[in-house]
C-alpha cells in the first residue's frame, strides 16, 4: 500500500502540471480583458503601462513558468512563515489578484472559514443523514418508509439549489420572519446570544446543501446496499446463524461501501470550491462566491489559482478514496 501511494503521488506531478498548464492555456484564451473596466478617460498609454505591471506584455509560457515558481514554491514558503515565524519568503513576489493587487492565497484564507463554517456543515449533515436512510431504505425495500425516502431523495436531488434556497427565503425569512434572508460574514461569535444569531443565518445555507447532498448519497448506498444484500455471502453468513444486525451493519454495509466511497470522498473538494449558487443565493462570502467575482472581473490570477486547487483536492481525494478501499475490502490488494 505504501508502495502504491508513493508511485500515485509520483505519477500526480506531472498530472498536476498538465492540468495547471490546461487552465492557464484556456483562460488564456477566454475572451474579455482585464483593461476593459478602466474608464475610458484613461489615456492608452497609460493602460498600456497598468498592463505591463500586471505582467501581461510578457509572453504566455514566460508568465506560466513564473506562475507555477509562486505556487509551487513561494506559497508553501509563506505557509511556513506564517506557521514558524521564518522569513523564507520575505521580498519575494507572490500571485497577485487583478482585483485588489493583493496576495491570492491570503483572501482564499480569509474565506475558506466561510466556506467550511456553511458548505463544510452541511455535507457532513448530509452523509451522516443519508447513510441510515439509504441502508435501511434497502433493508425495508418498497416499504413505507423507502416510498418516502425515494420520493424526498428525487425533490431533494432534482429541484436546484437555487430554487430551494429561494423557497426556504421567501417561506421562513419574507413570510414568516424566523431566519436571516443574507448571511453575514462579519458576525462574530462571542457570547450566547451572538451564537443564536449564527445558529439562525446558518440554518438555511445548511438546509439546502444538506438535502441535496442527502439526496444524493443516499440513493447510491440504497443501490449499493440492494446489490449486496442478494448475494451468496450474506445467505451463507444467515445460515451461520448470524444475527440479521451484524449480517447488514457489518459484512453487508461493508461491501456497500466501496463505490460509496468514492461518491463521498469526491464530494470533499466540492466543500472547499464552495456551492456556488447557494452562496450567492444566501450571500456567504466563501469560495464560490470569490470564484464568480473573480470571474467577473476577468481576474485570471484569482480564477486560475481557484480552479487549480480544485483540481489538487479532487487528484488527493481521489487517491484517498483508493486507499480507503483496501480497508473495506481486505481482498483488494495494489501491487
Amino acid at each position: 500500500m505504501l508502495t502504491f501511494t508513493i508511485r500515485r503521488l509520483v505519477i500526480a506531478i506531472p498530472t498536476l502540471l498538465f492540468i495547471s498548464l490546461a487552465i492557464f492555456l484556456l483562460l488564456e484564451l477566454a475572451p474579455g480583458d482585464p483593461m476593459a473596466q478602466v474608464p475610458l478617460t484613461v489615456p492608452p498609454e497609460v493602460k498600456a503601462k497598468m498592463r505591463e505591471a500586471l505582467g501581461l506584455g510578457e509572453p504566455v509560457y514566460i508568465r506560466f513558468f513564473k506562475w507555477i515558481i509562486q505556487f509551487f514554491w513561494v506559497e508553501p514558503q509563506v505557509l511556513i512563515d506564517n506557521l514558524l515565524g521564518t522569513g523564507f519568503a520575505d521580498g519575494k513576489l507572490r500571485i497577485l489578484s487583478w482585483q485588489t493587487r493583493s496576495p491570492v492565497m491570503d483572501i482564499v484564507a480569509q474565506r475558506l472559514p466561510q466556506t467550511l463554517t456553511v458548505v463544510g456543515l452541511s455535507y457532513v449533515l448530509g452523509v451522516l443523514l443519508a447513510m441510515p436512510i439509504g441502508i435501511y431504505s434497502a433493508y425495508r425495500q418498497y416499504s413505507f418508509f423507502d416510498q418516502i425516502g425515494t420520493f424526498i431523495s428525487m425533490v431533494g436531488y432534482s429541484v436546484p439549489t437555487f430554487f430551494t434556497g429561494v423557497l426556504l427565503i421567501v417561506i421562513f425569512s419574507v413570510t414568516l420572519g424566523w431566519f436571516p434572508s443574507i448571511y453575514d460574514t462579519m458576525h462574530q461569535v462571542n457570547d450566547w446570544d451572538s451564537l443564536v444569531i449564527q445558529i439562525k443565518q446558518m440554518i438555511m445555507p445548511v438546509s439546502v446543501l444538506a438535502l441535496y447532498n442527502a439526496a444524493q448519497i443516499s440513493r447510491f448506498m440504497r443501490a449499493s446496499m440492494l446489490d449486496n444484500l442478494n448475494q451468496d455471502y450474506v445467505r451463507t453468513a444467515r445460515a451461520k446463524g448470524l444475527s440479521e444486525k451484524v449480517v447488514v451493519l457489518i459484512h453487508v454495509l461493508r461491501n456497500s461501501m466501496i463505490p460509496v466511497v468514492t461518491v463521498i470522498a469526491l464530494g470533499v473538494p466540492q466543500v472547499f470550491g464552495g456551492a456556488i449558487i447557494t452562496e450567492q443565493v444566501f450571500k456567504v462570502n466563501g469560495l464560490g462566491h470569490l470564484l464568480i467575482g473573480a470571474i467577473e472581473a476577468n481576474d485570471l490570477p484569482m480564477v486560475q489559482t481557484l480552479t487549480f486547487i480544485f483540481a489538487v483536492l479532487i487528484v488527493l481525494f481521489n487517491l484517498i478514496a483508493d486507499v480507503l478501499y483496501s480497508l473495506l475490502d481486505p481482498r483488494i490488494r495494489y501491487e
